[in-house]
C-alpha cells in the first residue's frame, strides 16, 4: 500500500495544509480517506479527479467531509465523457443527507446519489474496497465517528479519524505497520478526553498497540506540533513523525 497525505490540518486549514484527506493506493486502486476543507484542490496534485475508486468518510465534521460538495460538482457537471458513474462512499448514518443539505436548497434533493453510491457504516463493519480490506470501528468523539484498519498483502495501516480516549483504538491499531493518529491537543493544556487526543496519548496508543510506526496528524494551527511530537516520543520508542502535505509512505 501507498499512503499519501493530501491534507492534515485539524479543524480548519492552516497556511501550509488543507484539512484531513489521505490517499491510499494498492494495485492501481485508489481509496480516499476523508475530504475536508481545501483538500479537493490539493488532491489534484496526487490524483486525477476522476481516478478515485472509493471514498471513506470518518465523520461529518466539515474538516473531514465538506469538499465532497465540490467533488460532487466535478463528477456531476464537468467530466468530459458526461456524468461520472457512481463510486462507493462509505460514511456514518446520515452522510448523504448532510452533504446534500450543505450543497442543495432542499435536503430531499437526490442528485448526489447519481455520482456517489452512499453506503452507511456500522460498528465492526468489514468491507472490500478493490484489493483493500477495511474494518471500521466507532471511536469517541462528539459526533458519530469511525477509525479504520486497512489491510493489503499482509500489511496494515490504521487511521484513527478524530477521537478522544477510545476503548476501540488499541485493537484497531494492534500490530499495524503504520498508525496515522490524530494529536489535536497539547498534554497538560486541554482536558477534553472525549473530543481529541494529545501527542502523549497518541504515543501511548501506539506503544500499547505495538504499532511499527506512528504518524501524528490533525494538528490544528493553534497547537505546537513539535511539542506534540516530543510528547509522543517520550512514551513511544518507535519511529514517530509529523504528517505533512505530500508525504508518502510505503506500508
Amino acid at each position: 500500500m501507498k499512503l499519501t497525505v493530501v491534507g492534515c490540518s485539524g479543524s480548519f486549514p492552516s497556511a501550509d495544509s488543507a484539512c484531513s484527506s489521505y490517499l491510499v493506493e494498492a494495485e492501481g486502486y485508489r481509496m480516499l480517506l476523508d475530504l475536508g476543507n481545501g483538500a479537493l484542490g490539493e488532491l489534484q496534485k496526487y490524483s486525477g479527479l476522476y481516478d478515485i475508486d472509493t471514498i471513506v468518510i470518518s465523520h461529518l465534521h466539515p474538516d473531514h467531509c465538506i469538499d465532497m460538495c465540490g467533488y460532487f460538482v466535478a463528477r456531476y457537471y464537468r467530466h468530459e465523457g458526461g456524468r461520472c458513474a457512481p463510486i462507493p462512499v462509505y460514511g456514518p448514518e446520515g452522510t448523504e443527507r448532510r452533504l446534500t443539505t450543505a450543497y442543495a436548497d432542499t435536503p430531499s434533493e437526490k442528485s448526489m446519489s447519481e455520482v456517489f453510491d452512499f453506503r452507511t457504516l456500522a460498528p465492526g463493519d468489514v468491507f472490500r474496497a478493490g484489493p483493500l480490506t477495511v474494518r471500521a470501528e466507532l471511536v469517541t468523539h462528539p459526533v458519530t465517528a469511525y477509525g479504520f484498519r486497512i489491510e493489503h498483502g499482509g500489511r496494515v495501516l490504521t487511521y484513527s479519524g478524530d477521537t478522544g480516549l477510545s476503548p476501540a483504538l488499541t485493537e484497531l491499531a494492534r500490530d499495524s505497520d503504520l498508525f496515522l493518529c490524530e494529536a489535536s491537543f497539547t498534554h497538560g493544556k486541554e482536558d477534553l478526553p472525549e473530543v481529541h487526543l494529545n501527542g502523549r496519548q497518541a504515543g501511548e496508543y501506539a506503544r500499547d498497540a505495538r504499532a511499527g510506526r506512528l504518524v501524528l496528524t490533525h494538528i490544528p494551527p493553534w497547537t505546537d506540533a513539535l511539542t506534540n511530537l516530543r510528547d509522543a516520543r517520550a512514551v513511544y520508542d518507535g519511529p514517530t513523525e509529523l504528517a505533512h502535505p505530500g508525504a508518502e509512505y510505503e506500508v
